[in-house]
């Protein structure tokens, strides 16, 4: 292999031996002027690897042989050099714009002016001394890879150290969970001991909250050791000690840069941690506060039962967000433009999409602070029929007698004529069903006919049943039956059965239903006779003759 081949990417032959006379040294003198001639920048670099370890970047292109050809071709040489001279020491001889590496005197490659990078403040002799600690290391771990008793005693080395992590993380786990548990309960103990201790200790939850900050010291330590554990290991083994290194260089980096940045801003931080501690104890009490409201312990005059429960979720709410204001400042980069653009955004994103959710949480807010219905009232909404299930802060759940479940927007039902069957249930809500009797048939008759009412299950006795005749119409009476259902619930089940005993109890008496229409009246006048004005099961007015002249009746 020629001198500028050498120069290039990888030393001829020739170079066994340091060069012994100056013939020798005057003609890889000119080979590498030669070369540092033709180098020149390239556009993309290559960086020399040897023994996983970095060892420089080549930038320049030498006798057309690009950066990646050479950075390949140094390695292989390399590789062929420790085999041939393991433990060989690494020395940089200067040239005129380029410094020859050798290899226990045997040259290995060059680097030229157009290797370094001014922009980065690069010097060539700078840049050569680091090359040459990087390989002597790299070299020297090769050796070591190879050497069979110092591969036995790192790895017993890295049993070790998992054992101790091991047992030292056990340790730490034990530690957490017997001091955890014993805190927690001398702290609730003490609670107990204060006046209104169960009223604190439920607010503070201390025992909960001392198990929480132990789990996380525990978390904190854990990865300490475990980063330590694994740093340690890896730098065991020469192959993996690049990067057991660089863990550790990452870590000591990391944590200086942490250490800078949290103590500026753990003021911030302890203020931040105050307000937050403040909002979660006014929460915990107004919590308390609607609950007794909410079961009945207490009752101030100007909340009902009914709206505690969105009323306290409306003020923890808006605790919540006031406490979020007060901290934003305190945040750490809350004053860079990044945290600012994102706040913009998240704003205009929730004013732009929130016109919908806005409009059904304000009909929902309505609905309920109005009182209209309540979870477990039988109404009617929008013509659908049912029990409400859940009052929610978007919608209304209902489930249907046909244990359908029907959501309804909260804009619907406030738009909407809301019927509750439920409401004054103790009162009694009246439900009616009608049918038409022609005009032949006695209406006292009619009303005693209300006995149908009396053999159905689930209508209530008191009220009493009621039979009003609510039209005179061209053929017929229109007479509608009101009652009061036990169950409103089941209103739908309850009319069926009433409808049938309707029937049966009409037939049993003779009566004809006029509905549907009929087409033609039979013959004769359709009067009803006085002897047939109190026909069963109508009972005679006053306990007197069938004769006597009925009294007017009163509307009930």
């Amino acid at each position: 292999m020629s001198l500028a081949a050498f120069v290039t990417v990888v030393p001829g032959r020739a170079f066994g031996q340091p060069p012994a006379d100056a013939g020798s040294t005057d003609r890889l003198a000119t080979a590498v002027a030669n070369a540092a001639r033709t180098a020149i920048s390239a556009e993309n670099s290559a960086t020399l690897i040897f023994a996983n370890r970095p060892i420089l970047e080549f930038r320049a292109t030498v006798l057309s042989r690009s950066p990646e050809t050479r950075a390949t071709a140094v390695a292989d040489w390399l590789q062929r050099l420790v085999e041939k001279s393991p433990g060989a020491r690494v020395t940089a001889h200067p040239y005129d714009q380029a410094i020859v590496l050798a290899v226990g005197g045997q040259p290995a490659f060059a680097i030229y002016e157009a290797d370094v990078d001014p922009l980065q403040g690069e010097q060539l002799r700078a840049k050569a001394d680091d090359a040459v600690s990087r390989l002597q290391v790299a070299l020297d771990e090769t050796v070591e890879l190879r050497t069979p008793s110092r591969l036995v005693k790192a790895a017993g080395l890295a049993l070790g150290l998992t054992v101790v992590y091991v047992g030292v993380l056990s340790l730490v786990i034990w530690t957490d969970r017997r001091a955890a548990s014993r805190l927690a309960v001398s702290a609730e103990r003490r609670l107990l001991r204060l006046p209104g201790g169960d009223t604190l200790m439920r607010v503070a939850d201390a025992g909960r909250n001392i198990h929480r900050f132990f789990a996380l010291v525990t978390f904190l330590v854990g990865a300490v050791l475990t980063y330590a554990w694994l740093t340690s290991v890896l730098t065991r083994f020469p192959y993996t000690r690049p990067w057991g290194e660089s863990l550790r260089g990452a870590l000591v980096s990391l944590g200086a840069a942490a250490a800078e940045k949290v103590s500026a801003a753990l003021p911030n931080l302890f203020i931040v941690l105050l307000i937050a501690l403040v909002a979660r104890f006014v929460v915990k009490l107004a919590t308390l506060f609607f609950a007794g409201i909410e079961e009945g312990r207490f009752s101030p005059g100007w909340m009902h039962p009914d709206t505690a429960a969105p009323t306290r979720r409306i003020v923890i709410a808006l605790l919540w967000a006031g406490a979020l204001v007060t901290m934003y400042p305190y945040l750490p980069g809350s004053q860079s433009e990044a945290f600012k653009g994102v706040s913009v955004f998240v704003g205009l994103v929730i004013s732009l999409g929130s016109t919908g959710v806005m409009n059904q949480i304000l009909s929902g807010l309505m609905v309920t602070y109005s009182r209209a219905l309540k979870v477990g009232d039988f109404v009617k909404v929008a013509n659908i029929e049912g029990t409400v299930t859940e009052l929610g802060t978007l919608a209304t759940r209902v489930t249907t007698p046909r244990n359908e479940e029907i959501t309804i927007p909260n804009s619907l039902v406030l738009s909407d004529a809301t019927t509750n069957f439920s409401r004054n249930g103790d009162q009694g809500v009246f439900t009616s069903t009608g049918v038409t009797i022609g005009y032949d048939t006695p209406w006292r008759q009619v009303h005693a006919l209300q006995l149908a009412a009396s053999r159905t299950d689930g209508i209530r006795t008191e009220p009493k049943p009621t039979v009003m005749q609510v039209a005179l119409e061209d053929f017929y009476v229109n007479y509608r039956l009101f009652v009061v259902l036990e169950q409103p619930q089941r209103r739908l089940r309850i009319l069926a059965a009433l409808h049938a005993n309707i029937q049966d109890a009409f037939n049993e008496f003779g009566v004809q239903i006029m509905s549907p229409h009929y087409e033609s009246d039979p013959s004769g006048q359709k009067l009803v006779s006085p002897d047939r004005w109190y026909s069963e099961p109508a009972a005679v007015e006053g306990g007197g003759a069938t004769s006597r002249r009925p009294s007017i009746v009163q509307s009930p």
